[in-house]
């Protein structure tokens, strides 16, 4: 039996490409995910170690290392505030016996302008790292080999990494603008140097001061953000740990060996790692679901096209066991080569997916390709066991095959099997599901909780349309058919007979690409709603021109909007500023204005009062404030105000209005002279401005040039704020199609693998319809409209229950998103169903083909 097995996989070469094909396919992306975050894990460590290399102690501020104590590098400046790692401190280390060196480091991010006067990666201004060149006796520093120029060495001047100087366009002796969080700063470039950062490989920049300098930025003379110590040969690192930690205040600094702050920084890459690997592995899984269909589908038919040759074996003598060993033999094997091809397709998915990654922002490490022994194993694994669990009921099927039954009724066809139990099945799973999805739709808030539950009901109806679409498949193909008929005459109705003469085959091969179709509509649905509701909160109440904030924590000066009110072309310019406030047990955000001004920059409805008796120690709250707090016009707040310190400071407030909440404003409306005070900075959030008619599109360079043209200025016209709100969800989109194509490229296999291989099955037929007068041209009709039949209705399924599971998880965003209304994106649900209607013709190519070219007498006389 083992030898017949390899003999019909070797005799059906042909007949198991599109088998083998999807099975390489899935498992290409299963074994591509795994060698992907093996190499990631590994570069991230090297980058780590790197970074970590000569550190046998890391004495940090308690507080910075309390909110990220696996940080290594530079890290974000705790503001003006003194920390206990001043001079004194670092010399003290130093003088310890077992400390070789110390290297005290000031952090912070430096954002620059480039050549062109255009900000480089103002957008993540965080990764825009900055910290201070420490030369040794070689005047060189050892972290960031010099590649052009000299080490920074007074206070005009600074140094930047080779990837930022390129990118930005400078020289040598170039003059480079850049700001920290103010106004622009110009310094000299007098140093180019090199760095494996991974922050800054990944799109990030890097400038370098001399210490003097970068303490005046982003410290305090004499102050450091972390100092890192060196031992001598043959120091014990925690010995040494603990001889820093006793020269150290109870409070205000604390001392990691460099053995822990490895352990911190590998969990946390394990941590990110395996959320990302496990992301594509559920991909890569769908994938695999799909390339069941086609599987069970190949070898469903491979075993009805061998009937006689089953029946025969098991006449000689060979057992129901043995034929069911003999195609599961036979599928393992497929699996095996299918399975070796993919893994190798894989590495190179796993080459592409970190660049592909990082234009997302993601931040990945260069590294070389990783492969552990459990990827080539899980891989093998994965492909194997999945195409023998595909083959077990095909192969079962044949065991029941009756020798003298089937060797005395060739040329008959197979009797049909009824449809009642799975009909009954995919009518309860179907209920089922939708019956939760149903009870999703009243949720109004995304826990984890009610994902898990919207999961399953998405799974359970998903999975009833799978059982149920043998029967559904009758109804809407008969109608498609009446179609075809008319349009095509004989070619349109034997196709649609022949999509129906086997219910079961032709749901298995609609099913592959309803699944993909389902995820893909409910994806675009979803996110085509998520996006027109973020939209539309990205300028709800706001009738401004132009939106100006900084892209740093420190916000704007509170003369920025005197200054942009006072430019020819600005009708207003409303400063705009928000602090936490508590009254009567309800929690809100106050926002504090010129209120005339912002009368004329946002758009509010007022239910009672209005704008212009908001003042001094009067405001006006939001409608569902309101409501939460129990507040009318004439009560007044006594209102409990956080400040920059983490104080609190009380002021009663009267309130003078009640408006409709939009995202220009939130919960409460004051000025700017109340709520000042009490914000984090001093400063002000942002500026809203309204130009005179007819002359907004001259005002940006003309605001940024009156507020220091700064690159960490952000100038937003109201389509630019929208794109920045949804930009990143349409990368997020971009990439999800992208991993679900995958699962439509198997599904496409199935239609072309079920269609040769029905051709294989007719060929009597097809001889028969040659004889009576049917010609090539019609033959070739016939199998392309069977195709397009078959994926019209695998399509039609997929894009219905798509937008179901869409429009009933949808209520789970309306808590964060009020705005959120399901909405079809008809433009892209026409594309998905042209994209079936191209499958179907595309997949009809090969099997029309070949059906044409039957020779009408060989035909007739096959078995």
């Amino acid at each position: 039996m083992l030898r017949t097995a390899l003999r019909n996989v070797l005799a059906h070469k042909a007949r198991l490409i599109m088998t083998a094909l999807a099975i390489l396919l899935g498992v290409a992306f299963v074994s591509g995910t795994l060698v992907f975050g093996d190499t990631t894990a590994s570069a991230f460590r090297n980058a780590s170690a790197q970074s970590l290399k000569d550190v046998a102690v890391s004495v940090r501020d308690e507080q910075a290392s309390e909110a990220d104590p696996a940080a290594v590098g530079p890290t974000n400046p705790s503001g003006d505030r003194p920390t206990m790692l001043d001079t004194r401190l670092a010399n003290k280390i130093r003088a310890l016996p077992g400390a070789a060196s110390i290297r005290a480091t000031v952090n912070g991010q430096a954002t620059l302008a480039g050549k062109d006067g255009r900000p480089v990666n103002a957008d993540s201004s965080w990764q825009n790292l900055a910290t201070n060149y420490l030369p040794g006796k070689d005047g060189k520093d050892s972290h960031f080999p010099l590649k052009e120029g000299r080490a920074p060495a007074a206070g005009g001047e600074l140094a930047l990494d080779a990837k930022t100087a390129r990118t930005a366009g400078y020289r040598i002796g170039d003059t480079v603008r850049f700001a920290t969080d103010g106004p622009a700063l110009t310094k000299k470039l007098v140093g180019i140097v090199t760095t494996d950062d991974p922050r800054i490989t990944a799109g990030g920049t890097l400038t370098l001061f001399d210490t003097t300098t970068a303490q005046k930025l982003f410290h305090t003379p004499g102050h450091f953000h972390e100092i890192a110590v060196a031992a001598r040969p043959g120091t014990d690192e925690r010995a040494l740990t603990a001889q820093v930690q006793t020269l150290l205040p109870e409070k205000g600094a604390m001392a990691t060996s460099g053995a822990d702050l490895a352990a911190q920084q590998s969990k946390r890459i394990a941590e990110n790692t395996t959320r990302l690997t496990k992301t594509l592995l559920a991909f890569a899984g769908i994938a695999l679901f799909v390339g069941v269909f086609l599987i069970a589908n190949t070898f469903t038919m491979l075993i009805a096209q061998r009937s006689r040759e089953i029946a025969l074996l098991r006449a000689v003598g060979a057992s129901r066991r043995q034929v069911v060993r003999s195609v599961l033999i036979e599928a393992a094997l497929v699996g095996l080569a299918a399975s070796a091809a993919g893994f190798a397709l894989g590495l190179g998915i796993a080459t592409a997916l970190r660049p592909l990654l990082n234009t997302t922002g993601s931040e990945l490490p260069d590294g070389p390709l990783v492969i552990s022994p459990t990827a080539p194993l899980a891989s093998l694994a994965v492909g194997v066991v999945v195409t023998v669990l595909a083959a077990w009921l095909p192969s079962r099927k044949a065991a029941k095959i009756a020798p003298v039954a089937v060797l005395s009724s060739a040329g008959l066809a197979p009797p049909a099997r009824s449809l009642k139990v799975r009909t009954v099945l995919g009518t309860l799973l179907t209920g089922l599901g939708v019956a939760v999805m149903l009870y999703v739709s009243t949720l109004k808030a995304s826990k984890e909780s009610n994902l898990m539950i919207a999961m399953l009901g998405s799974a359970l109806t998903l999975l009833g349309m799978i059982v149920l679409a043998p029967l559904l498949s009758r109804p809407l193909i008969t109608l498609a058919g009446k179609l075809t008929t008319r349009l095509f005459g004989v070619s349109g109705k034997l196709a649609k007979e022949n999509a129906l003469r086997n219910p079961r085959r032709t749901a298995a091969t609609a099913s592959a690409l309803m699944i993909g179709l389902t995820l893909i509509t409910g994806l675009t649905v979803g996110g085509y709603s998520t996006q027109r509701a973020m939209d539309q909160e990205a300028t709800q109440g706001l009738a401004a021109d132009y939106k100006v904030s900084n892209s740093s924590l420190h916000g704007l000066d509170t003369a920025a909007s005197d200054k942009i009110a006072k430019l020819p072309g600005v009708a207003a310019a409303a400063p705009v500023a928000s602090s936490s406030l508590e009254s009567r047990g309800a929690f809100a955000t106050i926002t504090g204005t010129d209120p005339k001004a912002f009368g004329k920059t946002a758009e509010l409805t007022f239910q009672a009062g209005s704008l212009h008796a908001v003042g001094p120690g009067k405001v006006a709250v939001s409608d569902t404030f309101a409501q939460q707090a129990g507040l009318q016009v004439g009560d007044m707040i006594d209102a409990d105000m956080s400040t920059g310190q983490g104080d609190r400071t009380r002021k009663k407030l009267a309130v003078v209005g009640i408006y409709a909440k939009t995202r220009a404003v939130y919960d409460v409306l004051g000025t700017v002279a109340d709520v000042l005070p009490s914000t984090d900075t001093h400063t002000l959030d942002d500026v809203l401005v309204k130009a005179e008619p007819g002359k907004a599109a001259g005002l940006e360079p003309q605001i940024r040039k009156a507020l220091g043209n700064s690159p960490l200025l952000k100038v937003q016209n109201q389509e630019q704020l929208i794109t920045a709100d949804s930009g990143s969800l349409t990368t997020v989109l971009n990439m999800m199609y992208g991993l679900l194509a995958m699962a439509v490229v198997i599904a496409a296999l199935g239609v072309v693998n079920t269609l040769a291989m029905s051709v294989f099955e007719r060929t009597r037929e097809i001889g028969m319809l040659r004889a009576v007068g049917l010609d090539r041209v019609g033959i070739k009709q016939m199998v392309r409209l069977e195709s397009v039949v078959i994926s019209l209705f695998g399509a039609l399924l997929g894009i219905g229950t798509g937008i179901f599971l869409a429009w009933a998880a949808g209520g789970m965003t309306t808590s964060a998103m009020p705005l959120y209304q399901t909405a079809l994106p008809w433009p892209k649900l026409g594309l998905f169903l042209a994209l079936a209607l191209l499958i179907g013709i595309l997949a009809a190519i090969w099997p029309a083909h070949r059906a044409a070219r039957l020779n009408m007498l060989r035909a007739i006389q096959a078995h």
